[in-house]
């Protein structure tokens, strides 16, 4: 899942996103509000996380004007501000969901993951491809009655896959998916994770359904 978290407090944001991360999630930061508003506005998320008390545009401005512009990414505000009519004001802007800091990273997880999944439900909660399933929202993956465990990284490229199931994806568009745009690394890392990908989602049963199309990108097929 793919989460920009807009955040002035640097130390905070470091330590969020390095926790994230290691769930699973792709972590873009931005430290203003015009920054983050400009992210939120150029690329998709799944998750915005979004402070109030932010440079250049406060967290309301933010929200009211991704709302105004049909933007419905689901947004958790954080704040420092405590009272009833901090939390009226985000929610009645459009806002999802509100945390006050200091809060606990155990009830920042649960509340993004469900809000990942109130996203997902224009499309079914769990993905199909033949008789692999795919669950974002649970980061399960299954062929028949048998879990396949994954990495967080394994996941994020087989949810991906499986969103365009049939469709050729590049591995730009898989990088973009697991990795943050910060990622300067070696673009072949997309090739170690779907050879390992292929040694627990088709070679146990006989499968070959992720398949390469050379020059191009990656297939996953039912």
């Amino acid at each position: 899942m793919r989460l920009l978290l807009v955040e002035d407090e640097r130390r905070l944001t470091e330590l969020l996103k390095d926790g994230l991360t290691k769930e699973g999630f792709a972590v873009d930061l931005a430290h203003d509000g015009r920054e983050g508003l400009w992210m939120a506005t150029e690329h998709s998320y799944d998750v915005i996380v979004l402070d109030v008390m932010l440079p250049l545009l406060h967290g309301y401005g933010v929200c009211a004007k991704l709302r105004e512009a049909g933007n419905w990414t689901p947004i958790l505000m954080l704040t420092a501000k405590d009272g009833e009519y901090d939390e009226a004001e985000a929610l009645d802007i459009g806002a999802d969901d509100y945390l006050t800091k200091p809060f606990s990273y155990v009830v920042l997880l649960a509340r993004l993951r469900a809000l990942a999944r109130r996203k997902v439900r224009e499309r079914p909660t769990t993905l199909t491809v033949g008789d692999l399933r795919v669950d974002p929202a649970g980061l399960k993956c299954s062929r028949g009655d048998v879990q396949i465990a994954l990495t967080p990284k394994e996941f994020a490229i087989l949810h991906c896959l499986a969103r365009h199931a049939g469709e050729v994806v590049t591995k730009a568009e898989l990088l973009a998916q697991a990795w943050d745009f910060a990622y300067d690394g070696d673009s072949n890392v997309v090739e170690v994770y779907i050879s390992a990908l292929r040694r627990k989602i088709d070679k146990p049963f006989g499968r070959t359904t992720l398949k390469t199309v050379r020059g191009v990108g990656y297939r996953l097929e039912g």
